[in-house]
């Protein structure tokens, strides 16, 4: 007995011992999974459970995205009291204790997104008490609701950057942000809010962006933020927008609107600095040319604004409601995926510094460009997917195009342009006409009388003009000095069944600067013996499918050319002189398949697959007996159903012959000695002849 408390004191330092051991190995263990580097700790997807204890103490930025903590103890940090920045994304947190950040004088910025806080969103709130220094928090993802993240942010005066977005705030009130008066940005985007009382965001005074994107808000009525720089408010459910009418100037210089359900064009503030506007996929359209009232009171319409006791109205001039906003500054103004059948007369005019306009998928019609239009920085254009069958330019806009360098018209009605359109178009590089109904003026320039019909369109010695798309146009043959005086380097002719009548000669003036050319579905056969290709140097990529050709195209001289596209054709062999030759030196991609190989024909293949060139390779099919084999699966060498058709077919035929006649002859002698006796007595009876029996 007297030996037990000397037994329990050894025991007891034995232990110790190895536990302190056991302890300075995981330390350095989970010392060197993280990494250090210029006073950042960087311990993401460790396995961690809990804040590591041996990193340096002079750190200044931890992350720990993706460990399973799940609980920020008391203390957790407290070996770093240089902590400026830490990241705890996606590390199952139900649980921030209330002293977990005690000491952090210096945390600047903290991220906690996709974690499980509103578990214990009281504690964790009491937490944050201590982070006077905070600047940027992010929340989202956390399953808060308004009354929760009001609660966490009370105390964090010195915020400027909050994010809740992914959360379940479904009403925003004047109680949610007090007291953040240096908050400069707020994303609340994918949230389930459907309204926004008066006052929400007025103690708000240092707010430069808002986002409320992919929410339900109904409308925005009696806009104020004047101090907001940008404004996200994207696929929502909005069918108003309206700017107080005062006359306060806002900084607002982006707003999204895009992805809602606005019938009218937006009443934008009378004074901003707005450089980009973004209404895409919305039902707007202008309806002052439809709407035939006979009284001014009847093209008006009357909003009853109500904000506790105090009712005011708003009185709106629906169909000119674009006349007294602010558009001076504008540079980009995406209308795409709306319902506009017109743009009223001046409409562009109000906008003398905008460089973008995209009007993709509307119901434009006839489109007018009058004096001053469109302004003279446009360089941007895209009038695709319209109904426009008719472009007018007034008589005072010569050179509307002056600027402009990219025009895209395609898949419209157009017969024609109006003539000398493209004639000052001095800064013009690319030009999307496909599938409209044009034709290209075919006389060569400076001809009496041969400018051709004064609807075709003339893109000769547009010398900046380097991308040209004319898909699916239904032109008829080019003459040869189609696109004389250019310097194309992409051209796109696809579609056009004829087009190049049986030669390449319409397209010599651009080939030593023809770096991309298409030339699907036009019609090429066998009457193209030889397709060919000598004089472009600079091609880069050549799209032959779908066409009928029988042969190789043929390209002579330095080869530049990396894509080849021979889908679709009526290709039975691929000629050796192609693989040992021409594609071995350049080619980078080819695609060969769906066409008629002879399996008997395929000895190149061999070759072509060391190159591993063949995109598509493992579609390659060829005949064979009347059977489709890919290529790939067919033996090494030549098959044996092959070696008929290498027999001289001279003897074939004599191989074939001689059984038959031989079996003839020995039926004609059989049948001969069979009767031989009645017919000779027949013969002798009829000829009197004497018998010597």
């Amino acid at each position: 007995m007297e030996l037990l408390p000397l037994w329990l004191c050894l025991g007891f330092h034995l232990l110790t011992v190895e536990w302190r051991t056991r302890s300075g190995v995981a330390a350095a263990a989970c010392q060197r999974c993280c990494q250090l580097v210029d006073g950042v700790a960087d311990c993401r997807e460790q396995n961690l459970a809990s804040v590591p204890s041996d990193l340096p103490p002079h750190a200044q930025t931890l992350i720990l995205d993706a460990n399973p903590l799940k609980t920020l103890w008391n203390h957790s940090l407290q070996l770093y009291p240089r902590l400026e920045s830490l990241s705890l994304r996606s590390c199952h947190l139900e649980r921030v204790g209330r002293d977990a950040f005690q000491g952090q004088a210096r945390l600047r910025s903290l991220a906690l997104p996709d974690n499980a806080l509103s578990e214990s969103y009281r504690e964790t709130a009491a937490a944050f008490h201590s982070l006077r220094a905070l600047r940027r928090l992010d929340l989202s993802g956390n399953s808060l609701t308004e009354d929760m993240a009001a609660l966490m942010l009370q105390n964090l005066s010195s915020l400027e950057s909050v994010s809740l977005a992914r959360n379940t705030i479904m009403r925003l009130d004047d109680s949610v942000f007090e007291g953040l008066g240096h908050l400069q940005e707020l994303d609340l985007q994918r949230n389930y809010i459907f309204e926004i009382e008066g006052g929400a965001f007025e103690g708000l005074a240092g707010l430069r962006h808002l986002n409320l994107a992919y929410n339900h808000l109904p409308c925005i009525v009696d806009f104020s933020l004047t101090r907001l720089r940008s404004l996200n408010a994207s696929y929502n459910d909005l069918e108003w927008f309206l700017a107080s009418a005062g006359a306060a100037a806002f900084e607002l210089e982006v707003l999204d609107l895009s992805h809602n359900r606005l019938l009218f064009f937006p009443l934008l503030p009378r004074s901003s600095k707005l450089h980009t506007l973004l209404l895409r996929d919305n039902s707007m359209g202008f309806y002052g040319d439809l709407y035939n009232a006979s009284s001014p009171k009847e093209m008006v319409a009357q909003f009853l604004l109500v904000d506790g006791n105090v009712t005011n109205v708003t009185t709106v001039n629906l169909w000119e409601e674009f006349d007294f906003s602010d558009l001076a500054d504008l540079r980009f103004l995406d209308l795409s995926q709306n319902q506009f059948q017109y743009l009223p007369d001046g409409f562009l005019r109000k906008m003398p510094s905008l460089s973008h306009l995209n009007l993709n998928r509307n119901c434009l019609g006839t489109l007018r460009i009058g004096e001053h239009e469109p302004p003279g920085a446009l360089l941007e254009l895209d009038l695709s997917q319209n109904q426009l069958s008719e472009l007018h330019v007034a008589p005072g806009a010569p050179g509307c195009l002056r600027s402009l360098r990219s025009f895209n018209l395609s898949s419209n009605q157009l017969l024609g342009v109006p003539a000398g359109l493209f004639a000052d178009a001095g800064n013009i590089t690319t030009v999307d006409m496909s599938h409209n109904q044009i034709s290209l003026c075919p006389q060569p320039a400076g001809v009496d009388g041969g400018g051709g019909p004064p609807s075709c369109v003339d893109l000769r010695n547009v010398a900046s003009l380097r991308s040209l798309s004319l898909e699916g146009c239904r032109l008829g043959a080019l003459q040869d000095c189609s696109f004389q005086g250019t310097a194309l380097t992409h051209l796109d002719l696809s579609g056009n069944w004829g087009v190049l009548n049986g030669s390449t000669a319409p397209l010599r003036n651009i080939a030593p600067t023809l770096q991309v050319l298409s030339l699907r579905d036009v019609g090429l056969s066998a009457s193209f013996t030889e397709l060919d290709f000598s004089g472009f140097g600079k091609l880069r990529d050549l799209d032959l499918s779908g066409n009928a050709l029988t042969s190789f195209p043929r390209f002579r001289g330095s080869l530049a050319l990396q894509t080849l596209d021979l889908r679709r054709n009526s290709l039975t062999a691929l000629p050796q002189g192609a693989v040992s030759g021409q594609l071995t030196t350049s080619l980078r991609t080819i695609y060969l398949s769906q066409n008629p190989y002879d399996c008997c024909r395929v000895e190149g293949w061999a070759a072509l697959q060391r190159l591993h060139t063949i995109s598509d390779l493992a579609m390659v099919t060829c005949n064979l007996s009347s059977k489709v084999y890919r290529v790939v699966d067919l033996p090494r060498g030549t098959p044996q159903d092959c070696k008929w058709e290498r027999v001289n077919m001279d003897l074939l035929y004599l191989v074939l012959i001689l059984p038959s006649c031989l079996t003839l002859l020995v039926a004609c002698t059989i049948t001969f000695f069979t009767f031989k006796k009645p017919l000779l007595q027949v013969i002798k009876s009829r000829c009197h002849w004497s018998s010597i029996y």
